[in-house]
């Protein structure tokens, strides 16, 4: 995915710090607004990993820090729920103006408790997700705990949350108390999609069971399975992302740019690889895909290999070409299925190679031609395998010219 700082200000002209995640090809289907948990930042890895999730299914989101949060100005101490949907609201703002109002939110946590009542100021919602999300806001005094009393008593308390020391105002507490929660999940006026572990410790089930029991249909609910609460395993918050974006395509029209046959603007293969591993981001003309290595290369297995998508080309080439041909020529051909593999041999070893030192490459390919085929059209058939236009590229001479953008 490709990822860009942004700035905008909330209402109160308060610089807020934001990141767009987008696809490869910078059009995306649709635009997810991402609130993060209480005192986290875009930053959590977590939301990283579902934005990649959600990036490669076509989905762009804007993530952000709350106001006194991350890189955004203002004073946490100074801010509440009310002025965190402010900045949803701002955030929303941003996006319509630069680019489309997002129709998916997403709220992670306490951010669950932003979306779920910001909801209902963005008519132009289609989708609202909510991730281990409270039902009521005030939940998240749990986490305040002791210093509950000395905020009451004095107006203020620090408290230390994953290291990171902060001043809760006596004025975040009463302002959760005017937000309810059973109306506005009632009225969110979009699709809903409930996430949650059942093994959450921070914010138990039964929040999520409150949650889906208050909304209207449409509603679903997706189990995160022995998950911890902030998703901290880079499996499992892929997951989540991976669930979101196949539940949100039945509310969204999310379909590849290219599906009504028109070209994409930019037909380019496009491959990013980061520094972590191999694991490979693919777009191609509007699909996206993944690229990797197996574990025992340095891999992560989540993906085929580059040698896998070469036989991925001969073979979905042949069998195409297998089917025009057979349609031209009016045979009973129902299916063409092709089998390949790649392995590397010593050049010695192949009779009618012009290579005599050294290894080459050998595939074989194996037909299985399933129709009322007679013997002549069969052989046929195997003949028209070796035109496909992969074959003859792999056969041909091969210019590969490379250069270096600048930057």
């Amino acid at each position: 995915m490709k990822s860009q700082t942004i700035q905008f200000k909330n209402q109160e002209g308060i610089t807020l710090s934001g990141r767009i995640d987008l696809p490869e090809d910078e059009n995306p289907a649709a635009w997810a607004l991402f609130a993060h948990c209480f005192t986290c930042g875009k930053s959590l890895k977590a939301i990283g990993h579902i934005c990649r999730a959600l990036t490669q299914k076509n989905i762009a989101v804007l993530r952000f820090d709350f106001t006194g949060l991350g890189n955004s100005e203002g004073e946490f101490a100074t801010s509440n729920l009310t002025t965190n949907i402010a900045d949803l609201l701002a955030a929303a703002d941003w996006l319509a103006t630069n680019h489309t109002y997002p129709s998916i939110l997403i709220g992670h946590s306490f951010g669950g408790a932003a979306v779920l009542q910001a909801a209902q100021h963005l008519p132009e919602l289609k989708a609202v997700v909510s991730i281990a999300a409270p039902y009521d806001p005030q939940h998240v005094t749990q986490l305040i705990g002791s210093a509950l009393s000395d905020v009451q008593a004095q107006g203020h308390a620090k408290i230390t949350i994953a290291g990171r020391e902060f001043t809760i105002g006596k004025g975040f507490i009463e302002d959760l108390a005017t937000h309810k929660s059973k109306e506005r999940i009632k009225n969110l006026g979009a699709a809903l999609l409930v996430l949650h572990s059942p093994s959450d410790k921070t914010v138990d089930i039964e929040n999520a069971r409150l949650i889906y029991q208050a909304a209207k249909h449409p509603k679903s609910f997706i189990s995160l399975d022995d998950t911890d609460h902030l998703l901290t395993r880079e499996d499992d918050a892929l997951y989540a992302g991976n669930m979101i974006s196949s539940w949100v395509s039945r509310y969204l029209d999310i379909k590849a740019k290219n599906a009504t046959g028109s070209p994409a603007a930019d037909n380019r293969v496009t491959v990013r690889t980061r520094s972590e591993g191999f694991f490979s981001e693919v777009h191609a003309n509007g699909y996206a895909m993944t690229a990797d290595e197996p574990v025992s290369y340095g891999g992560t297995g989540r993906g085929p290999t580059p040698y896998d998508y070469l036989l991925v080309a001969l073979g979905s080439c042949t069998s195409m070409t297998l089917q025009m041909y057979a349609r031209n020529k009016k045979w009973p051909l129902e299916s063409a299925v092709v089998r390949l593999t790649h392995n590397k041999i010593h050049a010695k070893d192949c009779q009618h190679c012009k290579t005599e030192k050294g290894k080459i490459d050998r595939f074989e390919r194996e037909l299985e031609l399933n129709g009322n085929l007679d013997a002549e059209q069969r052989q046929r058939l195997l003949e028209i395998a070796d035109r496909c236009p992969v074959h003859r590229t792999i056969h041909s001479d091969l210019i590969v010219a490379t250069t270096l953008k600048e930057q």
